[in-house]
């Protein structure tokens, strides 16, 4: 007698092709009959017949002594699911044979929707933090029909308080080929961790018929993010290995600092700081009573739009109590909102200080500026926004940089981020001093920016067409006529973070950064340089590409000694994967022992035309193998490379050569990253580790490192040798290498020595490398090592002193000099 086996064992919500329900399983008689399949709603309309066949070996160990047939497997794939729930109760698979109808699988269709709602829902937490005393939680969240919303509960399903963003994320809806590619899928949700008195936190992604949770157990995350939280997961068994790589490389010394860092991230601890870093209340009483030879009236301008009254109170009052007090507060009002204006004049209407004009209409923030900028009457223009604070000693301190040196004519200061209700300070910004390159990556200098007013009214003030990035535009102008650009490094403005503003939702005016790279290529039209420039996936952070002129010849300078695996798979790169053309390469023997190495060489003469070995005799001094090198090199730039590098970006020569043409460059530095995909090198701090040391070492290669100075071009004021570019006229302007650095701070003090001739030293990220580190060389540990390079530590100290003094200009003296996370300066 023929019996029907079978068995569903799968049915899903597909969505990454077509919105499809898929139904998988087996069915076969035990006697062999023929049967057919098909897909009906309620029993009557046939919604299939086509079912995909599968082999099913597995059956054979289940169902000993059946004959399993080919096509005993089956799928079905059901498209327009909203059209079948609209019009079926139930589906369900039919088996149809000489034996007659027998329905294998049903669903109904109530479930089916539900299903269908549930799958259309994909969301993604990748950040979960205690910052300060709120909980921040990032990621994005999709509704394929772009119906989500996102409600923030505890396990009781009670609302609690919260800020929430919504941005675009590109990448994400690109991936999901959503059909509204700005369509802001991304969040950002801050909570102060008071405001949850429960077990749990939830997240509730609902698209109004499903919904799916990202659950937090409050319980865990407190001990997660406690010292002793933190302390077991940097001790964890999982990092045992690593742990113990690091006390064998950096020994228990570090290690105890690294434990340090774990238990407290960067600035959690910032609120602290600030308090102990601000002017107390006799330092400002002190400020009052000093006077300066030069005592310049500031005029402080701000736009007026619609300013919540306790914010503006705030800034006003802020300005009013400095402790300078040659201060003129020029406030012009595009308010729709008359209380705005019934305000200012009931609170300082007569304040001999503030000077208020109501402007008959909203023109936008640029000619609403200029508004208030045609009220000031100061020597120099002090720029803030209408809902931010001054620190009561930001002016003084301001006056006090001008007074350095009479020629100022821009002074910018650090800033941080201060919350809603204004009691939380968070992400300090601290800067270097003037930073050409940087600036062009990104509008670091931002607040507080003070110009002469002479040079903002040569200028043209503020420019409509770049609404949204103004500020941007006109700094970028300011500083190409300045005669000396000063920085005050101290935290002496604080940006409030809100939805509106791109302080803390930079997605929510993605047009002011389009406007700014428009004001970058502008910049550059005006300087005579030919460069174009892109966004990057960082908002407001810019690149630049600059025009090669010509095709310079460039000389690869490589000393080796033996090592040819690491030397060949470094030409091997430079070979394959460069797209400049026009290189020679040089390299330098110095003293291998081994037959194959020469035999080596033999073959790359006979291999490639640009390419020489020329031989140095003496013992290995490294600026000295360069100097001696460069005698044979016929190229209009030296590109100094190690033998133990290898090439990772295609354009990375085009890349450093675009900026080493340049007439105020003088070197180019590249990023290069450690096997294991951490930064070797991204630029190199005096002072850092004593003498100098290579900034956010071991830091990982996707990291955006503090201030997105990972990903930024910037100058700075030294780069590694092992992959440096410099100009031939500079580098026999300066005499090449100092060579009683025989080993150590040679190429430091080449940076030095460029940088003292007033050209710029920049490092790029666009040109990527790996460095297998001082694998050809081995480590300094005999004794007449160690007791030379003590030596060029000393003759470093004796010849740069001031740097090691004043600190490095390209730093800031509030980070670590420790080591180089740019963590907060203890």
């Amino acid at each position: 007698m023929s019996e029907l086996l079978k068995s569903i064992d799968l049915t899903q919500i597909e969505m990454h092709k077509e919105r499809q329900y898929r139904i998988e399983g087996w069915c076969l008689f035990t006697d062999g009959m023929e049967f057919t399949l098909e897909v009906r709603g309620d029993n009557s309309a046939v919604l299939s017949s086509k079912r995909l066949t599968r082999k099913r070996e597995d059956l054979k160990e289940v169902l000993k002594g059946i004959k399993i047939p080919e096509d005993a497997g089956f799928a079905f794939y059901l498209s327009d699911i909203p059209d079948i729930v609209e019009k079926f109760k139930t589906i369900g698979i039919y088996v149809i044979s000489a034996d007659g109808e027998e329905e294998i699988f049903s669903k109904k269709t109530e479930e089916l929707q539900k299903e269908y709602e549930f799958a259309k829902i994909f969301f993604n937490v990748d950040y979960l933090e205690l910052v300060g005393k709120q909980i921040v939680i990032r990621g994005w969240v999709i509704d394929l029909d772009e119906k989500e919303s996102i409600k923030v509960e505890d396990e009781r399903g009670i609302s609690l308080p919260h800020r929430m963003e919504r941005l675009v994320r590109p990448d994400v809806n690109k991936n999901y080929k959503l059909a509204n590619q700005d369509y802001k899928c991304a969040f950002n949700i801050s909570i102060m961790r008071k405001e949850i008195q429960g077990q749990e936190l939830r997240i509730i992604f609902s698209n109004g018929t499903a919904e799916k949770s990202y659950v937090i157990n409050m319980k865990e995350f407190d001990f997660e993010h406690s010292r002793k939280g933190r302390l077991k997961k940097a001790l964890a068994k999982e990092n045992k290995e690593n742990n113990k790589a690091y006390i064998s490389k950096y020994g228990w010394k570090a290690f105890y600092h690294y434990l340090e860092t774990q238990m407290n991230p960067h600035y959690g601890d910032y609120n602290l700081w600030l308090k102990q870093h601000s002017a107390t209340v006799p330092m400002l009483r002190r400020q009052k009573n000093q006077h300066f030879k030069y005592e310049p009236l500031i005029s402080v301008v701000i736009p007026l739009y619609n300013t919540p009254l306790k914010y503006l109170k705030e800034i006003i009052d802020s300005v009013l109590q400095q402790s300078y007090s040659k201060v003129q507060l020029c406030l012009a009002d595009g308010s729709t909102d008359r209380g705005v204006e019934k305000f200012v004049l009931r609170k300082y209407g007569k304040n001999p200080h503030v000077v208020y004009k109501k402007l008959e209409n909203n023109g936008g923030i640029s000619e609403n500026t200029n508004a208030a900028l045609a009220l000031a009457a100061g020597d120099f223009i002090m720029l803030a926004d209408h809902d931010d604070i001054v620190a009561k000693d930001a002016v003084y301190e301001i006056v006090k940089a001008i007074n350095q040196n009479p020629e100022t004519d821009i002074v910018y200061t650090d800033e941080d981020k201060v919350t809603m209700d204004g009691k939380d300070f968070f992400e300090p910004c601290f800067k270097p001093d003037f930073n050409l390159d940087f600036l062009r990556s990104s509008n670091y200098i931002c607040h507080i920016f003070v110009v002469r007013r002479i040079l903002i009214h040569e200028i043209g003030g503020f420019r409509k067409e770049f609404d949204g990035a103004q500020d941007f535009d006109l700094i970028l102008r300011c500083c190409e006529k300045a005669r000396v650009i000063a920085h005050v490094p101290k935290i002496l403005y604080h940006w409030r973070s809100h939805p509106n503003s791109t302080a803390g939702n930079p997605d929510s005016k993605m047009y002011a950064f389009e406007a700014g790279r428009k004001a970058l290529e502008e910049h550059y039209r005006r300087v005579g340089i030919k460069a174009s420039v892109e966004l990057t996936k960082i908002f407001g952070r810019y690149r630049t590409f600059f025009e090669i002129e010509g095709e310079p010849r460039i000389s690869i300078i490589i000393p080796n000694k033996d090592h040819i695996d690491d030397l060949d798979k470094c030409l091997k790169s430079v070979y394959e994967k460069s797209s400049y053309e026009n290189f020679e390469i040089i390299i330098a023997e110095n003293n291998s022992v081994e037959k194959e190495t020469f035999a080596y060489y033999e073959m790359l003469a006979n291999t490639h035309e640009n390419l020489r070995v020329i031989t140095w005799k003496g013992v290995f001094n490294y600026a000295a193998i360069n100097n001696y090198a460069v005698q044979y090199a016929s190229g209009d730039y030296y590109l100094f490379l190690n033998n133990d590098v290898e090439i990772i970006s295609q354009h990375w020569m085009e890349e450093m050569l675009g900026y080493c043409q340049r007439e105020d460059v003088g070197i180019t530095g590249a990023k290069l990253y450690y096997p294991d995909e951490t930064v070797q090198h991204a630029g190199v701090v005096i002072g850092l580790g004593g003498i100098a040391g290579h900034v956010f070492s071991c830091i990982p290669r996707e990291e955006y490192g503090y201030g997105a100075r990972l990903v930024s071009a910037q100058d700075l004021s030294a780069v590694t040798a092992a992959c440096m570019m410099t100009d031939k006229r500079i580098f026999e302007a300066v005499d090449g290498f100092d060579e009683s650095f025989e080993v150590a701070f040679n190429d430091v003090d080449y940076c030095m020595k460029v940088r003292a001739l007033d050209k710029l030293v920049v490092f790029t990220p666009y040109a990527e490398l790996y460095h297998y580190e001082s694998k050809s060389r081995g480590k300094e540990e005999t004794a007449a090592q160690l007791e030379r390079f003590r030596g060029e530590v000393e003759r470093f100290r004796r010849k740069w002193p001031d740097i090691l003094k004043n600190g490095d200009p390209y730093y800031n003296k509030n980070l670590t000099l420790k080591k180089g996370d740019c963590s907060l300066r203890k």
